[in-house]
């Protein structure tokens, strides 16, 4: 993947946080409020936001680390989308398949670990 690909998802995984998290602090406060599930939301778009952050970081390099990149993407998806989606339907379920995403997350910062750069 190249830099200018990279910068254009992470870009785009940071605008969904923002919105995400705007829509989760009004559009469905009611919802969440009623689910008892806005810190639910708010961990939900924290932990986008701020992994949205190091893929931009990541794409700002010459060369793109593929696999921490494509990890954390993964986890934004699956811990995130997850937290979102039970936070909304309050399908309790589905807090099962979080852990997947969370290991997606650890996982990417491990790689980084072993092999800082691409």
């Amino acid at each position: 993947m190249n830099p200018t690909t990279a910068t254009r998802l992470a870009a785009l995984a940071g605008f969904l946080a923002v919105a995400l998290g705007a829509f989760g602090a009004h559009g469905l406060k009611a919802v969440l409020e009623k689910n008892g599930t806005p810190a639910v939301w708010q961990a939900a778009a924290l932990y986008h936001l701020v992994h949205a952050v190091v893929l931009l970081v990541l794409a700002q390099r010459t060369s793109v680390a593929r696999v921490p990149f494509a990890l954390f993407g993964s986890g934004i998806a699956i811990f995130s989308g997850s937290l979102y989606l039970l936070a909304v339907t309050n399908l309790k379920w589905l807090g099962a398949i979080t852990p997947l995403g969370g290991v997606c997350l650890l996982a990417g910062w491990l790689a980084l670990i072993l092999k800082p750069r691409a």
